[in-house]
């Protein structure tokens, strides 16, 4: 449902404006070192060249254009909604333009990688602009749970047959020219279905528990059909291989069980069940005994299995604390020379950027996502109701949890999973997906109509006539 008010009013965003400028000032500063670095690389015959030397003018100015854009709708809406989001992902998304240019063109063929992610970037932020500023009622999100629900796991389905099989997982579903992943679109549409079921049971699953003995279990009546729904995904997605997807819906239904009840037990239950369920997958599972074993040990496959880890791991070394400066790393790809880290631009960004931004830039890019995680656990304390509460909740950790696993096992903390870095890794159905997320939790953040000025204190005869009134 999409609504618009009788009458809008522009409002000025002054701290989003003030934020964007600086977003603008960081790009426009790491766009000059790539180039700089550029040029020096070639010799002394590179041409200097005029002006501000810029890895990219066309690209930054279309990328500032269509954040700036965003800005300016979202001032003419007059919403009174959050005003640090756009800015946060918009400085994400800026990193991975930068990025992009810095690695080979050709991974992406047509129009190259830079220039292709640049389109994506720029479609995130319409989505997120359409969404922030032109959706005001979230009653089909709530009253249709069911039903995004059975369309998220029905995609899943369809991959098995118009799905397209890539290193062995069948996870990328082709329609004609079009083709994404299901399993990001999935991760919205879980935490719509969970925020819809535990808004509306939550009482009984605070208050109920079904007791096995001295064990205070859930009241599995109300949370049984949860689980279902959950499971039947989660099931999915592990016969496809894709762990990530599997970790990640594991890891933020958990939470927002935790945030909905407030029960420890109900975590640590759901911990047992995990350890318990990877101890099987490592026995049955060839991929997830693969993954951890080069967890374990990713030096004894070094030039087998572990090989992208290790590389990581290298890269990572190199930079140290302050990195080699952007665009002076060895972020290469494939078959170019060693050193070479394959998927670098969709699973193992952050490893490019630790060695050329170092441990300073890779604390700085997570802290960006734990901004995001605090806006979004601030707008669901603010919430009207519990949907919105929980749903904000789940939004912002869909995006923090992925950033956070991604991140561990590239740097060995936990086993890899391939999944993407939101709103940095090359890809498409990742960042419209996630421009999903920023633009419903920008409009759950809205504050309704702004009250009145307060009156002002009478003056002159004023003063003296209302005295007198009764």
């Amino acid at each position: 449902m999409l609504a618009v008010g009788p009458r809008i009013h522009p409002r000025l965003r002054r701290r989003e404006l003030g934020l964007l400028v600086i977003t603008g000032i960081a790009l426009s500063v790491g766009s000059v070192t790539l180039e700089l670095t550029r040029r020096a690389s070639a010799g002394a015959d590179a041409a200097p060249g005029t002006g501000l030397p810029l890895a990219d003018p066309t690209a930054l100015a279309v990328y500032l254009g269509a954040l700036f854009s965003a800005h300016a709708i979202l001032v003419l809406t007059g919403r009174r909604t959050d005003e640090i989001l756009l800015p946060t992902v918009g400085l994400l998304g800026g990193i991975s333009l930068l990025v992009m240019e810095r690695l080979p063109q050709d991974l992406a063929g047509g129009l190259g990688l830079g220039t292709t992610q640049l389109v994506w970037l720029t479609l995130s932020i319409a989505v997120i602009t359409a969404i922030a500023a032109f959706i005001r009622s979230d009653a089909w999100l709530r009253l249709y749970k069911y039903t995004w629900a059975a369309l998220g796991v029905g995609l899943l389905l369809l991959t098995f047959v118009l799905g397209r099989e890539v290193n062995g997982q069948r996870l990328t579903l082709s329609v004609g020219p079009l083709s994404g992943q299901p399993s990001e679109l999935l991760k919205v549409i879980l935490v719509i279905f969970l925020a819809g079921y535990l808004s509306e049971n939550r009482a009984l699953l605070v208050e109920q528990s079904t007791r096995l003995g001295p064990i205070r279990l859930p009241p599995l009546p109300y949370l049984a059909p949860m689980v279902a729904m959950w499971a039947i995904a989660l099931s999915i997605v592990v016969v496809q291989r894709d762990l990530g997807a599997a970790l990640l819906f594991f890891t933020v239904f958990l939470l927002l069980l935790y945030i909905t009840t407030g029960r420890a037990s109900f975590v640590a239950l759901g911990l047992v069940a995990f350890v318990a369920g990877g101890a099987v997958l490592y026995e049955v599972v060839p991929h997830v005994r693969t993954r951890v074993d080069i967890w374990v040990d990713p030096f004894a496959t070094a030039s087998g299995a572990g090989y992208q880890v290790v590389q990581a791991l290298h890269a990572f070394a190199r930079g140290g604390i302050l990195g080699t400066g952007l665009g002076a790393g060895l972020p290469e790809v494939g078959s170019l020379p060693p050193g070479g880290i394959p998927a670098l631009h969709t699973d193992f960004p952050l490893a490019a950027i630790g060695e050329e931004l170092g441990l300073i830039g890779v604390v700085a890019i997570l802290g960006l996502y734990l901004v995001v995680i605090e806006r979004g656990l601030r707008i669901a304390a603010s919430a009207a109701d519990d949907f919105r509460a929980i749903l904000a909740a789940g939004l912002s950790l869909v995006i923090g949890v992925q950033a956070f696993i991604i991140a561990a096992g590239v740097l060995k903390l936990i086993p890899l999973t391939g999944i993407t870095l939101p709103f940095i890794s090359y890809g498409g159905s990742s960042l419209l997906t996630n421009g999903l997320v920023v633009g419903l939790l920008i409009a759950l953040s809205d504050r309704g109509v702004a009250p009145p000025p307060p009156p002002t204190a009478p003056r002159g005869l004023r003063r003296v006539f209302d005295r007198g009134a009764p």
